[in-house]
């Protein structure tokens, strides 16, 4: 299957790449902060699985758009109106159960999407999707597994975890809004349109939920923008750390 050159199927690559970057990004602020040093660890080694897919992600969205840019080019020359990532994981981490619960929530949609992906008739996109659901699924069982035990644990976790919960469920509407980018992405066999992974999302998530003695809220008219290259205010300040060294001296080799 050739994709090169294509400008919808690289948006469509580039939101799976962008996403897995910048929630890398802000996983690895958790690096020697979280509450246990097991959980330090853990959170750390959930982050550089997603930097693994994103170098992975950002160049093959570097092949398909034919411009001759490499993950490094994408990662850390682009402006903010160029990233294609979700905005949910750009908004900042917050303290423990909103950091637990996004990563929970993301890894479900993940699960969904690598699965479908591992059909890709794009063969390259598929191998990485093979290889990345074995991770995700490790995230997922991590992660749902602190959603219950804070969820279902003291009065203050569980008012903690409610409210990460009532902060980040819409945006998670943001996932499953379909546009051209997903209907090309579909007619062509590239991967699934991204609102037809939402019943499979949900049957990961609301037992879950359900186990952790939480309900999710109910749906609202917001939808976020990220995916289509608006973003909120945060973006801005996590793009200039993380670009911050690269563009102080382009071109520099370790």
């Amino acid at each position: 299957m050739n994709i090169a050159a294509d400008p919808l199927a690289a948006a469509y690559v580039l939101r799976i790449a962008d996403s897995c970057l910048i929630h890398g990004q802000r996983l690895a602020e958790w690096c020697g902060h979280a509450p246990v040093l097991e959980e330090d660890i853990a959170l750390t080694n959930i982050a550089l699985d997603h930097i693994g897919q994103a170098r992975l992600t950002l160049t093959l969205a570097g092949e398909v758009e034919g411009r001759g840019r490499d993950e490094d080019a994408l990662a850390f020359q682009r402006l903010e109106r160029d990233f294609r990532n979700v905005t949910m994981l750009e908004l900042p981490s917050g303290d423990f159960a909103r950091t637990v619960l996004r990563c929970f929530l993301w890894s479900a949609f993940m699960n969904a999407l690598w699965a479908a992906l591992a059909g890709s008739r794009h063969e390259p996109l598929a191998a990485i999707a093979a290889k990345s659901l074995k991770e995700s699924r490790y995230h997922l069982r991590h992660t749902a597994d602190w959603v219950v035990r804070l969820g279902d644990g003291t009065d203050e976790s569980h008012r903690r975890m409610a409210q990460a919960l009532g902060d980040l469920w819409p945006y998670t509407a943001e996932w499953f809004a379909a546009d051209e980018v997903d209907a090309a992405a579909t007619v062509g066999g590239l991967g699934p349109a991204w609102d037809s992974l939402k019943p499979a999302w949900l049957g990961l998530v609301e037992p879950v939920l359900r186990e952790a003695g939480l309900a999710a809220p109910a749906d609202t008219p917001f939808v976020s923008t990220g995916k289509r290259g608006v973003h909120s205010e945060h973006m801005g300040p996590l793009l200039a750390e993380m670009q911050a060294l690269p563009r102080a001296f382009p071109g520099a080799v370790w």
